[in-house]
């Protein structure tokens, strides 16, 4: 099936071509020019994916998201950035974007950007998962990952997260207890080699610091190991 995509951009001529570039690649695409546009489609589809530009007339793209997330906490989002303010993407993606794309860009850079949220987005198919791949559970202390239900608990209560963030944590759960560099996170889990300046990472870590954080008297903790990248540890245990 085709992944059906939401792209919301004000700017009318860049969308259709992006719209024609992406059908070309074997996506469908719908069109929204603002936010109320965007929230009545929504509330009629259920995309894939939702890439939502920053500059919106009326509210802005960062009040947009926020609607998304109350309403889908899962919904893989991307944000497009003018001119790539550091600004901008730190605060698209402490209020729950997966990833961004500062604009102008190269629409092959969005494609490919776009093809690996869509991957980490979506569980693997039954007929190429094994029993015990698909029975497979990831634990550190009180916090449960359960890759194939794309399930994740603390303290037996679900802890809701984004789909990078899933990912994220998912790869420091796999090697709980020795630290994970940020380069190895970012490909694994974005799908993206690191690039100067780049701190996605840094702030999904910060996005789920806090979630795990809510969980009051909890001892999972996600420590930053200077020079490396991140470790989850169990510091009832240490």
């Amino acid at each position: 099936m085709q992944a059906l995509i939401l792209l919301i951009d004000d700017d009318a001529e860049l969308a259709a071509m992006l719209a024609q570039f992406l059908r070309n690649e074997g996506l469908d695409i719908r069109i929204a020019g603002d936010g109320q546009t965007a929230m009545g489609q929504l509330a009629e589809v259920d995309p894939d994916l939702v890439i939502l530009d920053v500059m919106l007339p009326g509210r802005s793209g960062f009040d947009l998201l926020r609607d998304i997330r109350a309403r889908s906490p899962r919904l893989p989002v991307m944000m497009l950035t003018a001119r790539g303010e550091p600004i901008d993407r730190i605060l698209g993606l402490e209020l729950g974007a997966d990833d961004y794309l500062p604009k102008p860009f190269d629409p092959r850079e969005l494609l490919a950007r776009i093809r690996a949220v869509l991957r980490r987005s979506a569980a693997p198919p039954p007929e190429v998962t094994g029993k015990a791949e698909a029975d497979t559970v990831l634990q550190c202390g009180a916090l449960r990952l359960e890759p194939r239900r794309r399930r994740v608990t603390l303290d037996e209560e679900p802890l809701e997260l984004t789909a990078a963030e899933f990912k994220v944590l998912q790869c420091l759960l796999e090697s709980a207890g020795h630290p994970v560099e940020r380069q190895q996170l970012t490909e694994q889990a974005l799908g993206r080699t690191l690039t100067l300046y780049d701190r996605a990472i840094d702030t999904h870590v910060s996005n789920l610091r806090r979630k795990l954080e809510k969980s009051r008297g909890t001892s999972v903790e996600i420590r930053a190991v200077r020079g490396t990248g991140y470790e989850l540890i169990d510091t009832s245990t240490s």
